[in-house]
């Protein structure tokens, strides 16, 4: 058998591919509720596999919808997205399924292994969350408007992607660009009638570039005025979105969004969210004021904007710990760092990673096998270059899952990690700044956590069935050792020369690490409060932006201007996944801290608990409670006090 899927995608027969699939997948529902005798293995696990024929056919579409962005793509995406949520409807609001795995639970529960136990649970909890067993009134509401929801986040992305790729900013006058770094200048220059001039965006790369170094304050608020005005018809969207989700959560029995959210995560109630960002501000707001008054200290006799915070904190970071980031960058060199990384998960986990020549949607892009003491376990795709018709960001996107078919054959996984790095040339490599050195390994951190799973039941294995407030923890935790010095010794090297980054400058480093934590950790918690608030009743129109006001009140030591109307770019929340729970970056990030300092205090490569953390956390995947994981791993209860010592707040 061949162990990985081909990536294809023909987009003119996708259509018809997703119908015949569904009308497969009805057949073997009709056939399997025909079973008179229903048990786990002639139902449930049947049953559970339909899922991944449908990743395999659906995944490179989403993929190539974010990576490689086109009107025709964008439109066989918009025409698939109705049947695809009309099919999970079905399956969701099904009563008959849902009754056939109550009968199961009931039966076989007591003779069931922990994941077959799990799946039984999980699927259970998500059919009453779907409202398999409301009345028909109440489901087709609910069917019409997971229908509607799905056009609006669609249509979300696509506007902010849109007003992303619609603006440029042309500049002529070279002392508009002194002191930007010539790596992002070399992407940003061209040539117009033999006149050199300098083209920025809102893509994310160029965007951060004149931000952070850009002298001209004018143009940087011009930059910063469009970013935070993209998408204005998403306002629009917003409202509607908002009241869909609390008629959809009032249908299932709950008093909101909010509570609905944490029907299927780590945190108990409403009120522990709240209290525990409202405590993060308590801790990191003093320790903010005293950051932004550095920060005004340097800037004398300027009001200090939002849109000067990255150029003014450039300077103060050079002037505090005499560190230039820009030094930096010739010693991560974008293919040195891969394999730096790919050294490092060899020494604290014993997998390697061996480079397999395919034919795939980009030049820039790369696969490489996973191989497990020599046994190939996974595949894992990069893509990881900014281009046009990309969207920004990066994220994982699971695409096969570990498990074991019906017939006993072993399925392994795959999964494709995107980024938006410089892009590099024929005449220039792409080299990143130490902040996209920890994007990569956080991005890692998510692919290792899908494709290191041993759970034979593809309903809880990998990133499947994790609680999506705990999803976070293994991608925070690999991040941190963006930092350790014998980490960054594999692969900090000089493009050029080949020198070692020095001892003293990764000192520099890692003391710079936490520069303006607190200001950092105000901003992160502003964001989760604003969504967790927002989902806790119904706000339309101008009350949005009056909650956030309201949230800016606790958290925002410079008010943005007027115009910022941010919540219209907040894709995690309106477009991806995180709606009721950007919160967990938060609530993981106490797991990965916890876990992260016990490794670091047994030497990190040859430590015991990192294994550990290998064989339970990674390997069960969602086959159990994270908090079940965490507690086997450590044989302790997680203790919160290593999150603020982690972020550098005293």
């Amino acid at each position: 058998m061949q162990p990985f899927a081909d990536f294809k995608l023909d987009l003119e027969t996708f259509i018809p591919d997703l119908n015949s699939l569904i009308e497969i997948n009805h057949k073997t529902i009709a056939d399997l509720l025909a079973i008179p005798n229903k048990t786990y293995a002639n139902f449930v696990r049947p049953f559970d596999l339909m899922e991944e024929d449908m990743e395999l056919l659906f995944t490179p579409l989403s993929h190539i919808n974010a990576v490689k962005n086109s009107e025709e793509s964008q439109k066989v995406y918009a025409d698939a997205l109705p049947i695809l949520t009309d099919y999970s409807t079905f399956i969701g609001q099904n009563l008959a399924i849902y009754e056939a795995f109550k009968v199961i639970k009931e039966n076989e529960y007591d003779s069931l292994n922990t994941e077959e136990r799990r799946i039984l649970d999980l699927n259970i909890l998500h059919f009453e969350l779907a409202g398999a067993h409301l009345d028909d009134a109440s489901k087709q509401r609910l069917s019409e408007i997971n229908l509607r929801k799905s056009t609006l986040t669609n249509d979300f992305s696509q506007n902010v992607l849109d007003a992303t790729n619609a603006y440029e900013k042309i500049i002529t006058d070279e002392a508009d660009v002194e002191g930007i770094p010539e790596s992002d200048l070399e992407n940003a220059r061209f040539d117009e009638d033999g006149v050199n001039k300098y083209r920025f965006t809102l893509q994310m790369p160029s965007y951060i570039a004149y931000m952070t170094y850009g002298p001209n304050r004018s143009i940087r608020e011009e930059l910063y005025r469009a970013y935070t005005t993209r998408a204005p018809q998403n306002g629009a969207i917003i409202d509607e979105l908002m009241a869909l989700r609390q008629e959809s959560a009032h249908l299932l029995g709950f008093k909101n969004y909010a509570e609905y959210s944490l029907a299927s995560k780590m945190a108990p109630s409403t009120q522990s969210v709240l209290n525990f960002l409202n405590s993060l501000v308590d801790a990191s707001r003093k320790q903010g004021m005293r950051e932004l008054e550095e920060l005004r200290a340097i800037a004398p006799g300027i009001d200090l904007q939002s849109y000067d915070t990255a150029y003014y904190g450039e300077i103060l970071k050079k002037a505090q710990y005499d560190i230039d980031e820009e030094e930096y960058r010739p010693y991560f060199e974008q293919r040195s760092v891969m394999e730096g990384m790919f050294t490092f998960l060899n020494e604290l986990f014993g997998i390697r990673f061996e480079k397999v020549e395919l034919n795939l949607w980009d030049d820039k892009a790369t696969a490489y096998d996973v191989y497990e003491e020599n046994e190939l376990v996974a595949r894992v795709y990069f893509d990881l270059e900014a281009r046009k018709n990309k969207r920004g960001g990066a994220w994982m996107n699971n695409f096969q899952t570990h498990h074991c078919d019906t017939s006993g054959c072993t399925h392994l996984s795959s999964a494709f990690v995107v980024c938006n790095f410089p892009p590099s040339s024929e005449t220039s490599p792409s080299l990143l700044r130490h902040d996209d050195v920890v994007t990569l390994f956080h991005e890692m951190g998510h692919t290792l956590h899908h494709l290191l799973s041993k759970v034979k039941e593809h309903g809880v294995s990998g990133v499947n069935g994790v609680e999506w407030d705990a999803v976070e923890f293994p991608s925070q935790f690999l991040e941190n050792f963006a930092y350790e010095p014998k980490v960054l010794k594999l692969f900090a090297k000089h493009h050029e020369t080949g020198e070692i980054l020095s001892d003293v400058m990764i000192a520099k480093l890692i003391r710079a690490k936490n520069f303006q934590s607190g200001m950092f950790m105000l901003r992160q918690v502003e964001f989760s409060l604003f969504d967790f608030e927002l989902h806790s009743k119904l706000y339309q129109g101008d009350e949005i932006q009056n909650l956030l006001n309201s949230v800016r009140e606790k958290t925002a030591l410079i008010r943005p201007p007027e115009y910022n109307k941010f919540q219209n770019g907040f894709s995690h929340i309106f477009s991806g996944g995180y709606s009721a729970g950007y919160y967990s970056y938060k609530w993981a990030e106490v797991l990965s801290a916890d876990a992260y300092y016990a490794i670091v205090d047994e030497g990190v490569f040859g430590s015991e608990l990192a294994r550990k953390y290998k064989d339970i956390v990674l390997a069960k995947g969602g086959s159990q409670s994270m908090q079940e994981l965490f507690v086997e791993m450590m044989g302790r209860e997680c203790e919160s006090k290593n999150l603020l010592r982690l972020s550098g707040i005293e």
